[in-house]
C-alpha cells in the first residue's frame, strides 16, 4: 500500500486540489443563489432572456 501511494502521489495531489475547488466553486454558486445573486451580474435588462433568467422581476 506504501508502495503504491508513493508511485501514486503526484496523481492524489492533483485529484485533492481540484476536488476542493470543485467544493468552493460549488460552495459559492449555492451561497450566490441563496442570497439572490446570479452570474450575470443582475443587469440585464436590455437581455433578450430576461424573462428567463429573472422571472420574479418581469414587469
Amino acid at each position: 500500500m506504501l508502495a503504491w501511494l508513493q508511485a501514486n502521489i503526484g496523481t492524489i495531489v492533483v485529484v485533492l486540489v481540484l476536488l476542493v475547488a470543485v467544493a468552493l466553486i460549488v460552495w459559492k454558486l449555492r451561497k450566490d443563489k441563496k442570497t439572490g445573486q446570479t452570474s450575470c451580474g443582475n443587469g440585464c435588462e436590455h437581455c433578450a432572456l430576461h424573462d428567463k433568467c429573472h422571472p420574479q422581476q418581469q414587469k
